[in-house]
């Protein structure tokens, strides 16, 4: 009976239209700073921040004093955590205000065309052991690698991405950064990984590359300059030795709006699709 009053009178309180957005704009709010730091470390420390707060409220219910007097004293001091901990975020979001960039997947006509470039230039640049670094931007944003780069705002072709890894290119030495099909800006430089994990026989291209994306969504298409060697990178582990129908479907899967399947008489011929493959594998 006295749930019931309670709720009426809770009912009878509430600002239809007022809380009703307020409650939206919180719950936005919360969904884009989610959005922001998916596929990040800084997810990870949030997830780590959200335990702390499980063994606070926990310690209190079990009257663990202890425990909840060293955690009481580190939430002190939390909102200075919070801006080391997450400053490389609150720096990218501040920079993003006002601005409008969604990641978008490309549509067959214009994915494939991308997706054959890339591929292209990637089997090229590996017969001939020239090394290249190619980030392709997914949902988090990368303006701040950009900024740090040669801008470019470029089709994606197998001629330009190729002269820009030659070794006496001047931008030669940092990565390409793609974006829905674009070459966006070359000569960047990524932060390498920390991790000791990754063997020492590695060069800097791959340790950027897992730098990157242990931070990022992104994913970088990786060309050995010591073996020809094609390594896809995804949060932060390595998927070596990728030959291009490989490549080619790892690229499409993530980028590509996928369409309904057609009958079978509707697909291209195996020996058609052997053919193209013939093709990439030659410089």
């Amino acid at each position: 009976m006295t749930n019931s009053i309670e709720l009426k009178e809770v009912l009878r309180q509430y600002r239809w239209f007022n809380d009703t957005v307020d409650i939206a704009l919180v719950y936005y709010l919360f969904y884009r700073i989610l959005l922001l730091i998916k596929g990040t470390r800084a997810f990870q420390m949030l997830m780590g921040l959200g335990l702390i707060v499980l063994v606070l409220v926990t310690s209190q219910w079990l009257k663990f004093y202890t425990l909840d007097w060293l955690i009481h004293s580190f939430w002190s001091q939390i909102v200075l955590a919070i801006v080391i901990l997450f400053q490389p975020e609150i720096r990218r979001t501040l920079a993003q205000v006002g601005q409008r960039h969604f990641f978008r997947a490309l549509s067959p006509v214009e994915g494939s065309k991308f997706i054959e470039e890339t591929v292209k230039a990637a089997v090229s640049m590996a017969n001939k052991r020239i090394g290249a670094l190619m980030v392709l931007e997914r949902e988090t944003d990368l303006t701040t690698i950009v900024e740090m780069g040669t801008e470019l705002e470029a089709k994606v072709t197998k001629e330009l991405l190729t002269s820009i890894f030659l070794p006496y290119s001047p931008i030669h030495d940092g990565a390409a950064i793609i974006r829905n099909g674009r070459i966006v800006a070359a000569g960047c430089f990524l932060p390498l990984t920390l991790s000791s994990n990754l063997s020492k026989s590695l060069g800097t291209r791959h340790r950027a590359a897992v730098g990157l994306t242990e931070e990022t969504d992104a994913v970088v298409v990786v060309v050995s300059e010591e073996t020809g060697e094609i390594s896809v990178v995804m949060g932060g582990a390595i998927e070596p030795n990728v030959d291009a129908p490989r490549l080619r479907k790892m690229i499409s899967d993530l980028f590509v709006k996928q369409k309904k399947t057609k009958p079978s008489g509707a697909m291209r011929p195996a020996a058609d699709r052997v053919k193209g493959d013939r093709e990439l594998l030659t410089p």
